[in-house]
Formats: structure tokens, C-alpha cells, sequence
């Protein structure tokens, strides 16, 4: 039950553009649309699974003084590895990702889940921590995709959804003023359904404990 929390959590509880509010460079600028988004998401994830699990393995190796620069070096070798991956088979989605496929190995979520998590746990809780962070930041990205692509261009993935409504889609979403218009409506939306969520668990912990303050008083009158 707790690996698979570890898992979860990352998709609501942990969010880590929803909630924790991290990422949000390349957040903001590769979201133009669902392909960058995917893109950016994946290749994060797949660094962060495999910095992760490398960490945890060699966390007792490392002295404490050099584990931030070790770690960086880690995290680098596999953006390397990425990079490469992404030149050899999908160079317009490297073009399109920029500067922020490389400044990966500073991304605050990577280096962060590195000194906060696997550094203090073991390999398949390192593993499922970062497959479970990488896709709730992928799923970050491509919900704010989505909505910047659909509203600023009316495709899906450069497949048109909104034939004969140009005049209608909104511009702005898909230039950099767009993002923070979007990633503010979005985040307004989630913080609306977390507060719902917390005063529904509220009015059921006060009506359970008022029904366990009145089960002696019922048997008392029995």
C-alpha cells in the first residue's frame, strides 16, 4: 500500500505543477501545444526514473559534502542520453523543445525528488517515485497543451477540431502571455476542487463524530 501511494501521489497530491509549483519555466514555454507538452513531459520522466533509481543505488557511495554536484552529474548523463535519442529519431520535437531539453538537469523537480526522496530510499520506491512525478508532470503539461492548442489554434496535435471557426480561437493563448493566463485559470480550477474536496472530508469527520457522540447517550436511554 505505501509503494503504491508513492505511485499516486504524484498525480493530485503532489502535483508538481499543480500543487508543488514546480517546473514552471519549461512549463510555460513548451506548452504551445499537446506534442511539445508530451515531449517535454516524457523526457522528464524518463530522466527522472532513471536519476532516481541510479541515486538510491549509489546514495551510500556518495559523501555528503560532493552529493549535490553527484547527483547533477547523474541527471546530466541521462539528458545526454535523451538529447541523443531525440536527435536520432524525432529532431523536430529537439528543435521544437529548445534550450529547455538541455536545462532539464536543473529542473527543480529532477534534482529535487534526487535529494528529498531517492537519496533516502531504496531502488523500486526511487522508481515508482519518479514514474509517478514524471506523469503527473506530464499530465500537467498536456492538460495545459491541450488548452492553449484547442483555444489558440483549433487542433488537437496539429489536427484540425474547429473547421470554420478561425475567427473564434483565441490568439493569445499560443504567445507567452497565454501560458500564465491559462497555467492562472488552471491552477484557480484545481485550488476551487482541493478547498471542495477538504470541506466535504470535514463535514464527514464532524457528522461521523457526532453520530459516535451520541451512541452512548442512545444506549444509556436503552
Amino acid at each position: 500500500m505505501k509503494l503504491l501511494s508513492e505511485f499516486t501521489k504524484g498525480f493530485l497530491k503532489e502535483n508538481p505543477t499543480f500543487v508543488l509549483l514546480l517546473g514552471l519555466c519549461p512549463t510555460l514555454a513548451v506548452t504551445t501545444g499537446l506534442k511539445n507538452a508530451l515531449g517535454m513531459g516524457l523526457a522528464s520522466t524518463f530522466v527522472l526514473i532513471c536519476s532516481n533509481v541510479m541515486i538510491s543505488v549509489i546514495k551510500k557511495l556518495v559523501p555528503k559534502e560532493i552529493r549535490i554536484p553527484v547527483y547533477i552529474v547523474v541527471i546530466a548523463s541521462f539528458v545526454t542520453m535523451v538529447k541523443l535519442l531525440l536527435a536520432a529519431y524525432l529532431p523536430d520535437l529537439k528543435e521544437a523543445l529548445g534550450i529547455f531539453l538541455p536545462l532539464i538537469v536543473v529542473n527543480c523537480i529532477i534534482l529535487g525528488r534526487a535529494e528529498a526522496f531517492a537519496s533516502k530510499n531504496g531502488p523500486v520506491a526511487s522508481f515508482l517515485d519518479g514514474l509517478g512525478i514524471g506523469l503527473g508532470f506530464t499530465l500537467g503539461l498536456s492538460l495545459i497543451g491541450i488548452v492553449r492548442e484547442v483555444l489558440g489554434a483549433g487542433c488537437i496535435l496539429g489536427i484540425p477540431i474547429m473547421r470554420g471557426l478561425d475567427y473564434y480561437t483565441l490568439k493569445t493563448c499560443v504567445v507567452p502571455p497565454g501560458g500564465f493566463l491559462t497555467m492562472g485559470l488552471l491552477l484557480a480550477g484545481f485550488k476551487y476542487m482541493s478547498i471542495r474536496k477538504q470541506k466535504k472530508e470535514e463535514i464527514r469527520r464532524n457528522l461521523a463524530a457526532g453520530q459516535h457522540a451520541a451512541a452512548p447517550d442512545n444506549h444509556d436511554g436503552r
